[in-house]
């Protein structure tokens, strides 16, 4: 028994020289009440030597967990190059976030990066507090400094971006991710990013390299052949646009904007059994439905199938009532002008619009593009017909 004790001081004295060298050297005062637990198991040993008693199994257990076991584990984890002030912080920082106390969270999270600033979750977990909060430079502050404590960070270096994007820093935002996309050219969502920003700034040939250069790590991917589809329709070259956006259907069948612009390119290559086959396909889709139905009305028009025409157009307009005023000036819907139903424009029905600025941007451009394509197609028809008129009246004459 007297060794046991003669041991059981040995260590406590040690573990507790060892936590207070600690708490001096890195100014910590996290380190004090662990000392204070030791001092008590401590205290409990001399009590038990001095007044010689012998402690029930409770009290030793209590006495040893005190003096002996938390010190040790504590030893043990800071030997495993894991900061138990670190750690402290952390968990505080984490019971508050649960209790929603945001701004507790912040303070233990200020304090542990001023007194380490070495933290690396100490400043991600600051940076993305702050970026819930809107704090968007001074989450940016942080995630740089994730990345200098750990440069494999990929994901901070993509935060980094997407929030300079936000703050209207294009070119800043696509070098960074151009940079990021050297070191892990498969980071997929890297790749929509900069893909965005190229094309909201024309930069569509730009655009077309980078997709290309993703799909190798990613070949399945729909996200990046229908971006692709959308990169070539601005492009004009729609030939490579119908490609990718059949490549983007076939691997995702709910992709509804795909067959909506493969309808739209089919009718600018006048295959209109093609393109009322797309849009027949795209009706299923909320953002483009009434849009569909509408395109279903000219093919019937085109075809001349006045009744579903007419049936056609009136569900788009009762879907979205704008369609009424598009119609107006359609000059193909002249001869149903008249079975067209006349909305009510006090009380607007409009569908809710879920697509990107640049799906809604290829979109217009398909429209447009169609809309030119038919202007010149008749044209063409009104040039030959008067060529025949002349003709005919020249050989009159003669």
């Amino acid at each position: 028994m007297l060794l046991e004790k003669i041991l059981f001081n040995i260590f406590a004295f040690s573990f507790f020289t060892i936590i207070f060298f600690k708490m001096i050297k890195r100014n910590d005062t996290n380190y004090v009440a662990i000392l204070c637990l030791e001092a008590i198991g401590i205290a409990m040993g001399f009590i038990e030597i001095i007044f010689t008693l012998e402690y029930s199994l409770n009290l030793k257990i209590i006495m040893y967990t005190l003096a002996i076991i938390i010190p040790a584990i504590i030893i043990f984890i800071e030997y495993k190059k894991v900061n138990f002030s670190e750690l402290t912080y952390l968990a505080l920082t984490k019971i508050a976030l649960l209790c929603n106390n945001t701004k507790q969270a912040k303070n233990f999270l200020i304090n542990l990066v001023n007194k380490y600033p070495e933290s690396y979750l100490g400043h991600k977990i600051l940076a993305e507090i702050y970026e819930k909060e809107g704090g968007m430079r001074k989450a940016i502050d942080e995630y740089v400094q994730v990345i200098d404590i750990n440069k494999k960070d990929y994901d901070s270096y993509y935060k980094i971006s997407f929030l300079l994007n936000d703050l209207g820093k294009k070119d800043e935002a696509a070098q960074m991710l151009e940079s990021l996309l050297k070191k892990k050219p498969e980071y997929i969502d890297a790749t929509q990013l900069l893909g965005d920003i190229l094309c909201e700034q024309e930069r569509y040939k730009e655009a077309a390299n980078i997709y290309n250069e993703a799909l190798k790590y990613n070949p399945n991917s729909y996200e990046l052949y229908y971006n692709m589809g959308m990169v070539y329709t601005m492009l004009n070259d729609f030939k490579n646009a119908k490609d990718c956006y059949e490549k983007a259907a076939t691997i995702n069948t709910l992709l509804y904007n795909s067959y909506y612009n493969l309808a739209q390119i089919n009718l600018i290559f006048n295959d209109l059994e093609e393109a009322e086959k797309f849009f027949l396909k795209s009706v299923e889709g909320e953002d483009v439905e009434a849009k569909a139905y509408y395109g279903l009305a000219k093919i019937c028009m085109l075809k001349g199938d006045k009744q579903n025409a007419i049936r056609y157009i009136n569900i788009a307009i009762e879907m979205d009532n704008l369609f009424y005023k598009k119609a107006e000036s359609e000059p193909i819907f002249i001869p149903i002008k008249s079975y067209i139903n006349y909305p009510n424009f006090d009380e607007e029905r409009k569908i809710k619009n879920n697509l990107t600025k640049k799906e809604m941007k290829t979109q217009k451009h398909l429209e447009k593009t169609t809309k030119l394509v038919g202007k010149l197609s008749l044209n063409g028809i009104k040039i030959k017909q008067e060529k025949v008129i002349d003709e005919k009246e020249q050989h009159e004459r003669e």
